[in-house]
């Protein structure tokens, strides 16, 4: 099964999703879903709690619910339950919530957003652009963003097509491309900006989503290059990636005569009215 992973959004809530090309089919994170449901401050064991119970009772859903690799709050790859629409559906049935009916109606318009943009690719970046701006990103920040998805996504197809393993050498890929050019590792510029759950390059500024963008796409075409064999080899590429970066941005900070490492995050640079109604 080809998995392609994505964050959707419901009420400004992150929801974790797989999509499962050859059934076309989306998997939902069930954690995310009870946790968007409940609001509650601990889900994962609000589910644990509903899942024992709907065992007990012999309910099949939670017996059939797969489990997938999905990439969590720090960052990294674990094991979480997913359900499909129709598994969701009932799982929902047995969660007391007032947004029940509005997310069924919104996780039936996802279903039916995933279709058209099979057919036209450029509505998955349309639907990308109208995300951030409902959470109240300016047009200059956004455009740098989509450009750094683009640049990400042929990284990480030239790292697969080397050999390299997703999840944790891709994480170990990334802290040294993000090391190198920033002198953090993507855990320690996390904490730098105060960040905990919160994806940190939705949180960083357009200098730093530039040098990010300038250290992943230096890293692909030397990739492609040099030709590198698993993650081994592969390291050497991502450090030499991240030096091209590292060299702009030392002449820049030359120039400006201070840092460009903010710790400065997307909620100190919203636009005004947005952040009004996020904080009320």
């Amino acid at each position: 099964m080809t998995k392609k992973q994505a964050l959707q959004l419901f009420e400004q809530r992150k929801v974790r999703t797989v999509w499962d090309d050859e059934n076309e089919k989306w998997y939902f994170s069930v954690v995310d879903v009870v946790g968007v449901l409940t609001e509650s401050p601990d889900p994962n064991n609000y589910w644990k709690v509903l899942k024992n119970r709907l065992k007990k009772e012999g309910n099949e859903t939670v017996t059939n619910c797969n489990r997938f690799k999905l990439q969590a709050a720090d960052g990294k790859m674990r094991m979480t339950d997913v359900a499909d629409t129709e598994q969701l559906f009932r799982i929902i049935q047995s969660i007391p919530s007032p947004k029940a009916e509005p997310f069924k109606q919104w996780m039936a318009q996802v279903a039916s957003q995933r279709i058209d943009q099979m057919q036209d690719p450029e509505l998955s970046i349309d639907q990308a652009i109208i995300d951030y701006k409902r959470l109240g990103y300016s047009d200059a920040w956004i455009n740098q963003r989509i450009k750094s998805i683009e640049v990400r996504k042929e990284l990480t197809d030239e790292w697969q097509r080397t050999g390299v393993q997703e999840g944790l050498e891709y994480a170990s890929l990334t802290d040294i491309i993000t090391r190198e050019w920033s002198g953090f590792t993507t855990k320690q510029y996390k904490h730098f900006k105060g960040l905990k759950k919160e994806n940190l390059r939705d949180n960083m500024t357009n200098l730093e989503i530039a040098l990010n963008i300038l250290a992943e796409a230096s890293a692909t075409e030397l990739s492609k290059q040099r030709n590198p064999h698993g993650f081994s080899q592969q390291t050497k590429v991502a450090k030499d990636g991240g030096s091209v970066a590292k060299a702009a941005r030392n002449q820049l900070e030359s120039q400006l005569g201070r840092s460009i490492i903010s710790s400065e995050k997307a909620s100190d640079y919203l636009l005004p009215e947005e952040s009004d109604e996020k904080n009320n």
